[in-house]
């Protein structure tokens, strides 16, 4: 994402999101995971890295976990 669109996003009136008992777990679990009480430091690391994962694929290039001692790389599935 150019500066440009990502300055015409940030200055956006904020939005709320409904999110399910599934979604609102898992959330807490990783606010506590990162040692945060703010969910939007875990919604905006996530939103990231999904961008990351989604700009790769489009590039046709890979983003994912690569384990050194064993070798093996493992694909984030976007």
């Amino acid at each position: 994402m150019d500066p440009a669109e990502i300055a015409r996003l940030e200055a956006l009136s904020s939005v709320h999101v409904e999110i399910n008992g599934q979604a609102a777990a898992l959330l807490v679990k990783l606010m506590a995971d990162v040692k945060t009480e703010q969910p939007m430091a875990v919604l905006t690391r996530a939103l990231g890295l999904l961008e990351q994962a989604v700009s790769a694929k489009a590039k046709g290039q890979r983003l994912g976990v690569y384990d050194p001692p064993t070798g093996r790389f493992v694909d984030l599935v976007v």
